[in-house]
């Protein structure tokens, strides 16, 4: 069966209004969803279990799994002398290149600013005297969206048919990654659908 094309909301197309010689953008919008298959729930280490720390910086490339669908990352240490930078490789939505590095503070989760599509390569920090600490990388709450806003259009979310909202967000006009919610009612493996102005 044939579809239509994708119809293209970035163009520049205008409206008419009732004061000659002035237009006004058109604007659409855009119903996202976000599978019960794809919806998984927050957890401290889905991405990578926790990895002993070494006396030398690890390159991790295997026993990663994937987000399922766009997702901000955490780490957690497993105690107070996990510390140093962790560096996350990989590529957004679009497919581009992405790395972000989140530093450790110890025995805590650190959430960071970027939503991965795909992880290809975890770097781990070295310490001097390691004592069996480990350092953990799992999804946070936040999930990407696919758009880059220069500001909040979110119109309403639900989660599971449950109207629910956001509560935390990032946007911007420039980099897919920094686009993100986080929906007060957290992704529990149920369908995701989000409405908004683009």
């Amino acid at each position: 069966m044939e579809q239509l094309a994708p119809y293209n909301p970035f163009i520049g197309q205008h409206l008419l209004t009732h004061v000659e010689g002035l237009t006004v953008d058109r604007a659409y919008i855009a119903h996202y969803i976000i599978p019960a298959a794809k919806a998984t729930a927050a957890g401290a280490a889905n991405v990578l279990a926790a990895t002993a720390l070494t006396t030398a910086a690890q390159d991790i490339t295997t026993g990663i799994t994937q987000p399922k669908t766009p997702r901000v990352l955490s780490i957690t240490g497993s105690a107070a002398t996990a510390v140093g930078n962790v560096v996350i490789t990989g590529t957004d939505a679009a497919g581009a290149a992405l790395s972000e590095t989140i530093v450790s503070t110890g025995a805590a989760t650190v959430v960071g600013t970027k939503a991965f599509a795909t992880v290809t390569k975890i770097t781990l920090p070295l310490l001097a005297s390691p004592d069996g600490e480990t350092i953990s990388v799992g999804l946070a709450g936040a999930f990407g969206i696919p758009y880059k806003l220069p500001y909040d259009t979110i119109l309403k979310i639900s989660n599971g048919g449950t109207a629910t909202t956001v509560a935390s967000s990032s946007f911007s006009a420039t980099v897919l990654a920094s686009n993100y919610i986080v929906p007060t009612a957290g992704l529990n493996g149920t369908q995701v659908d989000v409405y908004l102005i683009v």
